[in-house]
Formats: C-alpha cells, sequence, structure tokens
C-alpha cells in the first residue's frame, strides 16, 4: 500500500477518494459492498436489480456504470468521492482521471466462477457462449490486464481480496479493507455481515461432481 505522506499528496492532488468495488462477476463484490455498508461506509446504488436466488442479499449496483464506455462526459462519477461504488472489472480502463480510485478486488477461484455463472444463466434459460476452458484462459488474460493498469495509473490503488478466505475468516477481511481505507470502519459490523451459508460452488465441490 501507499504511505501515508503519498496518500496525502494524491488526495490533495484529487479530492475524496472513489471506493470502487470491482471484480470478475460472481467473484464476491456484492459481498464486499453488504460489507462496506455494514461498516459505514455510504454506496452509490439505485437498487434497480433486485435480490434473488443468485444473490440473496442484493447486487449493489448502479445502473448508469454500464454505460461508462459509451459516455463522453464522466463528471457524475465526481460525486462518488467519499463514497464505494461497484464497477464490473472490464470497465476500470474507463475511469476518467480525474478522481482518485481505491480498489478492492474481489478474486475466486476461475472454476468457481464458471460454474456460478453457468448456474445463474440456466435459471435464466441461457447458455454461455463461451466453452469454460476459453473462458477461464480470457479471465487470465484479463487479471493480468487489470494489474498492469494499476501499476501504470497514478490514480488507482488496489488490494485484492479472495471470496473463499473472506468467508471462511470475515474479521480479517474486514480489518484488511479498513486499514486500506484509513481505518474508520466499524470491522465488527463488517464481518457479522459476512454468510458462510452463500458459498455454493466451492471447488471442492465441483471436483467431487
Amino acid at each position: 500500500m501507499l504511505s501515508p505522506l503519498t496518500r496525502l499528496i494524491r488526495k490533495w492532488k484529487y479530492g475524496e477518494d472513489v471506493v470502487v468495488v470491482s471484480g470478475l462477476p460472481r467473484s464476491g463484490t456484492s459481498m464486499v459492498m453488504s460489507m462496506l455498508q455494514a461498516g459505514g461506509l455510504p454506496l452509490v446504488t439505485d437498487e434497480a436489480r433486485a435480490a434473488d436466488e443468485d444473490n440473496p442479499k442484493g447486487y449493489f449496483e448502479f445502473e448508469k456504470i454500464k454505460d461508462l464506455a459509451e459516455m463522453d462526459d464522466k463528471s457524475w462519477l465526481r460525486d462518488a468521492r467519499g463514497k464505494a461504488i461497484k464497477i464490473i472489472s472490464h470497465l476500470l480502463k474507463e475511469l476518467p482521471e480525474d478522481n482518485y480510485y481505491r480498489i478492492i478486488f474481489a478474486r475466486r477461484d476461475l472454476e468457481e466462477i464458471i460454474a456460478s455463472q453457468n448456474i445463474m444463466l440456466d435459471r435464466q434459460s441461457e447458455s454461455n457462449p463461451v466453452d469454460d476452458a476459453k473462458a477461464i484462459e480470457l479471465y487470465r488474460k484479463h487479471l493480468v490486464n487489470v494489474r498492469f493498469l494499476v501499476r501504470r495509473k497514478p490514480n488507482l490503488e488496489m488490494i485484492e481480496l479472495t471470496y473463499g478466505d473472506t468467508l471462511s475468516d470475515p474479521r480479517a477481511s474486514a480489518e484488511r479493507i479498513n486499514s486500506f481505507l484509513g481505518g474508520n470502519l466499524n470491522t465488527e459490523q463488517m464481518s457479522a455481515i459476512v454468510d458462510e451459508r452463500l458459498y455454493r460452488n466451492r471447488k471442492a465441490q465441483l471436483g467431487s461432481s
């Protein structure tokens, strides 16, 4: 993580941070958003997508983000300073340069992600147009590109949070998030919101099926 002095300089240059929760689909981004909300951080969400069987606690999405790549005017993102907003990893490269972003990147085993996506699509009577092995290969390349993007952009800072680790030890993940964001969140409430029963499609179970 950056030194306190470097962060102070960046805050002076860019203003209050925009906290971005990102990751691949089905990687635990909604869980991280619920932790931040429980910890006392305001969220940017319109609740247009209701909770369902795949995300019983909600999606915490903001529909406007989906059009980020096509937008000419992205100045509205300044209103997210001091708040958390969920942005899928493929759109991180579209973030405007006039904000400073602290990214909490949710990671999950890629086989578990694919399995979860396939189950969701099956519920919607749809099929995945990409072969599972090909999808995993593309995701791996994408994750490399995300790390490279963060390293070369001076207004981006990121930690990676593993889905399985967070569910098995939510307090440790809550404390890590809190440290990354400045230490003002309620880690007890953050860890209490995590429900390990929602850890479905585990890799161990996939291997035995």
